[in-house]
């Protein structure tokens, strides 16, 4: 049996696995913790405000875009792209067509990051999130 297939194959399921492999356990940890409760209430037990509180923990708000998180988002993918250029200009010592491509695809996460850099200065929302 020819194996060759699973090597253009493996940067989709290495995906797919990081994906799927935790969805799938925050689900079972989940149902888990629902079938204890369903237990505890069907033998007339009281829910102590600890569980209440763990399972109502889970549910995160959705981050308020901010002009500091859009800029801190930028920076990141500028350090990204900056990061894989520079591999790029090292690789660039042992084949001039590896840095090319290497450069080019920094151009991605630069480019991206660029973006909210100046969504930042854009962005009504100026003042820093309050933790």
């Amino acid at each position: 049996m020819d194996l060759g297939i699973l090597i253009p194959l493996a940067p989709f399921a290495m995906v797919a696995a990081i994906v799927i492999v935790p969805a799938w356990l925050r689900m079972r940890e989940r149902r888990e913790m629902q079938e204890t409760v369903r237990a505890a209430i069907e033998k007339g037990q009281p829910l102590p405000p600890e569980l209440v509180e763990a399972l109502s923990k889970d549910v995160r708000p959705k981050a308020a875009s901010s002009a500091h998180r859009d800029m801190r988002i930028g920076v990141i993918l500028l350090a990204v792209a900056a990061g894989v250029g520079l591999t790029g200009v090292a690789l660039g010592q042992i084949n001039d067509n590896a840095m090319f491509g290497t450069v080019s695809g920094a151009a991605i996460p630069g480019m991206i990051g660029v973006a909210f850099v100046i969504l930042s200065f854009f962005n009504p929302n100026k003042r820093p999130p309050q933790d």
